[in-house]
């Protein structure tokens, strides 16, 4: 008897509180993803029994229903009709399932996706940095005066001076906005018209580049007093260019539905830049301009005593995080001033030598050589006074190793303040920091106890996600050549070497039944799939373990590796395809390992159905099929 796909729809919706209750909803090949705002009005159990509903389970963040593949889009559509939610794709139900996380994982995963293409840049240009300066604070060296120094300098910072740029890029990417005209919002905001957002508290540098004498930023007045914009730059800071630039994206995604085709191409980018611009140096920059003003005056009260210098040492790689680190040059060139000594260095340095600490925990610890090739690196220049790769690139990612510096950055400069330490300059902390420090021993105290302390908190607390258990290598073995399945528009070669077994003999009652078409089962001998027949995958399970297939001739077969795999969450399994992608036949489109799933407790058997089955006549099964 065929499902009535409306009946179980309407189920469906009754069991899970209503179209009211979900997020977003999609289907794949044989499977009905939802997001639900409310999981206490899921009655599960009543899911479990609906006619249609094979099998449930819930995974990153998504009730994900079984219904089978030619099935599931027909009960999908009714279910989009009766609820009257709009139907999304499968990286909508993606993005809502995220959206339901804690706003601060949210916020660390926007950072985390900004950053980690851009990596490889900041990292090697902070490694740089590090030795060139290092190497220039040398007495009698002379290093700093030589062409080589302004030459590797140039070379070295020329990632953290233009960073804006490099992140408005990413962040367009990550975001879905035009990548072009993300750049030009983080050139706008490092443009040379405005002083440099590293000197915006130097009244020295305003008065030269400005020409004014008064030492006030110049504004422009584009509506009388009340609309005025800073002439100031913004070198150094992520989180207003990520802002600016989830903006610009919103912007530019509205205009391209609003605006007609006809004229699209120049109003959207044109309309784009200059509101995302004016609502940028108008309203999101000056917000964080001031919050400099706040941190700055904050910082110089609390610098004042022991306590005070431990909750700096403690929040600095926050104001890292938000580019206003560099305004603290102004504390200790004050300090400077005042009694020749700049005791902030030694907090600041406790504050980077903890990130340091637990980056290279997490660089010792990690067995993923991907992770080990960014932290290590990475910890060397946070040694070195550069902490940016080591705080975007591992620290934040993982987030235990940053709140691990945190506390290891917050001991280590309350030390340095109770043992009254300070350096004769400014500009340096981490290991160059002894060419200007006035007691090395205490100093290195004072490095070896935040550092320490951070690396021995992530090295406790941190630990890495296990990595999926690769599946084994492909054998060098030979595709089969007989065929299983025939019917009138061609033959389905075997896609993998065993014995054929009977549908009925599948052990199974969905797959033997024949509701998700007519097929056989192989019981294999080697972990490997090959494409059947020449054509196109149509679907690629997230689990790995099943791939969908068609052909010209409109013949559509599903290949579902082992019963019940999907619990592995794609353990063993080895997808060497993608969907979209053409094959040819005795291709190999996966590779699997047949101890793992029998380690898992689950037959092994390769299930092939012509899922359509119903359109074609003479389908002719096993032996008969040759």
């Amino acid at each position: 008897m065929a499902l009535d796909y409306h009946k179980c729809a309407q189920e469906i919706a009754d069991n899970i509180g209503g179209g009211a209750n979900v997020v977003s909803a999609a289907h794949c090949a044989t499977r009905l993803r939802l997001v639900i705002a409310d999981n206490g009005k899921v009655n599960k159990e009543a899911l479990d029994n609906v006619e249609g509903v094979k099998g449930m389970f819930e995974s990153n963040g998504q009730l994900q229903l079984i219904i089978g593949t030619g099935t599931v889009n027909k009960v999908f559509d009714e279910f989009i009709a009766i609820t009257g939610v709009q139907a999304g794709t499968k990286d909508d139900v993606k993005a809502a399932a995220a959206a339901k996380q804690p706003l601060w994982r949210q916020a660390l995963k926007t950072v985390g996706d900004v950053f980690v293409p851009i990596l490889p840049a900041i990292v090697a240009s902070g490694l740089m940095m590090g030795l060139v300066e290092a190497l220039a604070k040398i007495p009698g060296l002379g290093f700093g005066e030589s062409d080589w120094f302004a030459f590797l300098d140039t070379v070295a910072n020329t990632a953290f001076a233009y960073l804006p740029v490099i992140v408005a890029v990413s962040a367009a990417r990550v975001f879905g906005g035009n990548l072009f005209l993300g750049a030009v919002i983080g050139l706008l905001m490092i443009h040379s018209a405005f002083l440099n957002g590293w000197n915006v508290a130097n009244t020295e540098a305003i008065n030269s580049f400005f020409g004014v004498t008064d030492g006030v930023i110049p504004r422009w007045h584009l509506i009388g007093n009340i609309v005025t914009i800073q002439r100031s730059g913004y070198q150094g800071h992520v989180i207003p260019v990520i802002i600016a630039v989830f903006l610009m994206s919103k912007v530019e995604k509205w205009l391209h539905k609003h605006v007609p085709e006809m004229i699209d191409l120049f109003v959207t980018p044109l309309t784009t830049v200059f509101v995302t611009a004016f609502f940028t140096l108008w309203i999101i920059g000056p917000i964080f301009a001031t919050a400099e003003t706040y941190v700055l005056a904050g910082a110089k009260i609390l610098v004042r005593n022991p306590i005070g210098a431990g909750v700096m040492g403690a929040i600095y790689p926050w104001t890292v995080v938000m580019g206003l680190h560099h305004m603290y040059n102004v504390i200790e060139a004050g300090m400077l001033a005042e009694t020749g000594l700049n005791t902030w260095m030694p907090i600041a340095s406790a504050a980077n030598f903890a990130q340091f600490g637990a980056c290279l925990a997490v660089g010792l610890k990690a067995k993923s050589a991907k992770t080990k090739s960014v932290a290590i690196p990475s910890s060397m220049s946070a040694a070195l006074g550069i902490t940016e790769p080591a705080i975007f690139g591992v620290n934040m990612r993982f987030f235990k190793p940053f709140i691990a510096g945190m506390i290891g950055g917050a001991v280590g400069a309350l030390v340095a303040a109770f043992m009254g330490i300070g350096a004769t300059a400014y500009g340096v902390t981490g290991i160059p920091g002894y060419l200007t420090i006035n007691n090395a021993l205490l100093y290195t105290i004072i490095l070896a106890i935040s550092g320490g302390i951070a690396f021995f908190i992530t090295m406790t607390v941190w630990h890495e996600d296990e990595p999926k258990k690769a599946a084994a290598p492909a054998p060098t073995v030979a595709a089969p050549t007989n065929a299983i399945i025939s019917c009138n528009a061609g033959k389905v070669i075997a896609p993998a070497i065993g014995s054929v077994v009977a549908q009925a003999d599948i052990p199974d009652d969905t797959f033997a039944s024949g509701v998700l078409g007519e097929g056989v089962g192989i019981n294999p001998t080697e972990g490997v799939v090959f494409a059947p027949f020449d054509g196109e995958i149509t679907s690629v399970a997230d689990s790995k373990h099943a791939i969908g297939l068609a052909n010209e001739a409109g013949m559509e077969v599903l290949i579902h590796v082992g019963v019940d795999t999907v619990a592995m969450n794609g353990e063993g399994f080895d997808d060497k395809v993608a969907e979209g992608d053409k094959v040819k036949a005795g291709q190999v489109i996966m590779t699997f390992d047949r101890d793992a799933i029998k380690k898992a407790n689950h037959p092994d058997c390769v299930v092939v159905l012509l899922t359509n089955s119903d359109d074609f006549s003479d389908v002719k099964l096993g032996a008969d099929a040759e």
